[in-house]
């Protein structure tokens, strides 16, 4: 087996695993764009694609979302074969994606054109997997620049995301007004709505949060640490850190804010349509959820209450990806293109449950979904969700320490020192 390929696997193998040990909900791991709990209601299009006789086929492998997400790429793709007869693509939604691409790339056989998280873009890099774009990514200046850079390495931008997702503060508007409580801005009227929302005799909570590394990590850049600094050594074990992480578990050690679990929920979302909660701090992905589930939730979306840095929220994206070895190069890239330019990525983020990567379509699409502007605005002062290869083991000892001090066995000072010795690990410091 290729050396390289050897590396990538054992790579996507220690990440498989610890997603499927970690102690939060698939929903709230927030690993892609458009990952999301149920289906929206949204009838789904039927694909309609004649296959044209000796066209070449191409398959696109990525993770299975919702079913409307599904047959939607599914119909966009035929829209493809249509207008490229000699091309015969394929979507393939694989339910276990991680396995699905090992065992394509151990057996030389790769995807025509792949999924690629954020997260896990630069251990394909490390490893040597992604092709260069021979032309270059089509018009690169119009993708917002912070999603632009989540897939650029070396100086070069190797794959353009199709969509994104940030986080937002959702807040149910009856509670609320119940309460007599304004929308919070900051931390202190966080804090304080969260306590005034809070009736634990009555099972309701003023906020859900997750013990979450991709949760916290916008209540960090919002205090003004960072979790690599300008040197490319780990930091995180700072004053900035701290008061972050004292915040966030203070939250919940005091009463006012507890994890889904403890209110007989799957995920944020979940604690949020029951109305166990006012308040969670979610992706856009939440909204068809909502809609579908719980449609009698009368709920608002407002921006991240800003810290003591300002504002910041986290950004997660997933680009298109090309193997090296594509056995199909010309025909990947052309593929690629087509779902990526303005006219394929309308169809594609028209349904709302995903935004559009490109800036040219966002008046379009904020004019179609003026309700979800707020999570749009949030590229402007996002952080994205990505980090240098095998640093999973530090969000994981992240996910831990927020558990741990919120039961009382920890503290915010012994939790950030063993982050930071695990990123210096993973860093080689």
């Amino acid at each position: 087996m290729n050396k390289r390929i050897f590396f990538l696997l054992t790579a996507l193998l220690v990440v498989t695993l610890a997603s499927a040990c970690a102690p939060v909900s698939p929903a709230t791991t927030a690993p892609a764009a458009t990952t999301a709990p149920p289906a929206a209601t949204t009838a789904p299009p039927e694909p309609t694609a004649a296959t044209s006789a000796g066209a070449t086929n191409l398959q696109l492998l990525g993770w299975s979302a919702s079913d409307v997400e599904n047959e939607t790429l599914k119909q966009v793709i035929a829209d493809f074969n249509t207008a490229h007869p000699q091309y015969n693509a394929s979507f393939e939604a694989s339910p276990n994606y991680d396995q699905s691409l090992q065992t394509a790339l151990a057996g030389g056989a790769p995807p025509d054109v792949f999924y690629v998280d954020s997260l896990k873009f630069p251990d394909l890099i490390k490893n040597d997997v992604l092709a260069v774009p021979p032309d270059g990514i089509q018009n690169p200046d119009d993708f917002y620049p912070s999603l632009r850079a989540a897939f650029t390495a070396n100086g070069t931008f190797y794959c353009p995301p199709k969509d994104f997702s940030t986080l937002a503060l959702i807040y149910n508007k009856s509670m609320f007004e119940k309460a007599g409580v304004e929308v919070p801005t900051t931390w202190d009227e966080l804090k304080a709505a969260a306590e005034k929302l809070t009736d634990a005799s009555a099972g309701t909570y003023g906020l859900s949060l997750s013990a979450d590394a991709a949760r916290w990590l916008a209540f960090l850049y919002q205090a003004g640490g960072v979790v690599v600094g300008p040197d490319g050594k780990m930091n995180i074990d700072t004053p900035e850190a701290k008061a972050a992480l004292d915040y966030y578990t203070g939250l919940l050690v005091d009463g006012s804010a507890v994890t889904p679990d403890k209110v007989d929920s799957g995920w944020n979302g979940e604690a949020f349509g029951k109305a166990k909660v006012a308040m969670v701090v979610e992706g856009n992905w939440i909204v068809p959820y909502l809609k579908n589930d719980f449609p009698d939730v009368d709920f608002g979306i407002a921006e991240l209450p800003a810290g003591p840095a300002g504002k910041a929220t986290m950004a997660f994206t997933v680009c298109y990806g090309v193997p090296k070895n594509a056995a199909h190069p010309e025909a990947s890239w052309t593929l690629v293109n087509s779902l990526t330019d303005e006219a394929g990525m309308k169809k594609w983020t028209d349904l709302g449950l995903a935004m559009p990567t490109r800036k040219s379509l966002r008046e379009g699409w904020v004019k179609e979904f003026p309700e979800l502007t707020v999570f749009l605005d949030g590229a402007d002062y996002s952080h994205p969700w990505q980090f240098a290869p095998g640093f999973t083991v530090v969000t994981d000892a992240i996910n831990k320490g927020i558990q741990e001090i919120a039961a009382g066995q920890a503290t915010s000072e012994s939790v950030l020192k063993t982050v930071q010795s695990a990123g210096q690990d993973v860093l080689g410091q």
